[in-house]
């Protein structure tokens, strides 16, 4: 009883296994073959493939998140953040700390960071700190090739800060649609 489950168990792996050579090859008599955009390398269509790592790399769409970075205004070459702290707020693993600057004489606080710092090795890409910032200071991020020998622990907004032109790179659509919905001369502050 055991041994005849196993038997077609095995029998339908191999058929399904055998099948994708043979789509491959009807594809290939055919012509049927697509070409990504980008790098113009051949991708099938159907059946088993595989993608050389370093060579070759998949276009990540435009909604992948990875790691928050901070945003510098093309303006006034300045970090957007205001230090609101409604990012440190809603992060679920509270892994953001802001320390707020303040005036030197009446101790008031003022609109920018003295300390930004996100624990990456904390962080879980939830994207929640870029979703609720009001400001569109903080971005999610393409880059996943971080391997390091060290766990990078705290990292402060000067390290992970990239100009609006990266994120205009990564996110296309979305830099497009906010500067349709904007009137002319008008920032986003």
């Amino acid at each position: 009883m055991y041994g005849w489950g196993i038997i077609k168990t095995l029998g339908m792996t191999l058929y399904h296994f055998l099948m994708t050579y043979v789509e491959d090859f009807r594809a290939w008599i055919g012509g049927i073959r697509k070409r990504t955009a980008t790098s113009g390398q051949e991708e099938p269509s159907s059946g088993i493939f595989t993608i050389q790592y370093p060579n070759e790399r998949r276009d990540l769409p435009e909604n992948y998140r990875n790691l928050p970075f901070f945003v510098i205004d093309a303006k006034t070459s300045q970090l957007r953040c205001t230090a609101c702290g409604i990012c440190a707020q809603i992060c679920p693993v509270q892994c953001i700390w802001i320390e707020r600057a303040k005036e030197p004489e009446t101790g008031r606080p003022r609109r920018y960071p003295v300390t930004y710092y996100l624990d990456i090795s904390l962080c879980m890409s939830c994207g929640f700190c870029a979703e609720f910032c009001p400001f569109d200071a903080i971005k999610m991020d393409h880059d996943f090739e971080i391997a390091a020998y060290r766990r990078p622990g705290f990292v402060s907004a000067k390290d992970l800060a990239k100009p609006e032109s990266y994120d205009a790179k990564i996110h296309p659509s979305d830099y497009v649609s906010k500067a349709q919905s904007q009137p002319e001369g008008q920032t986003g502050e």
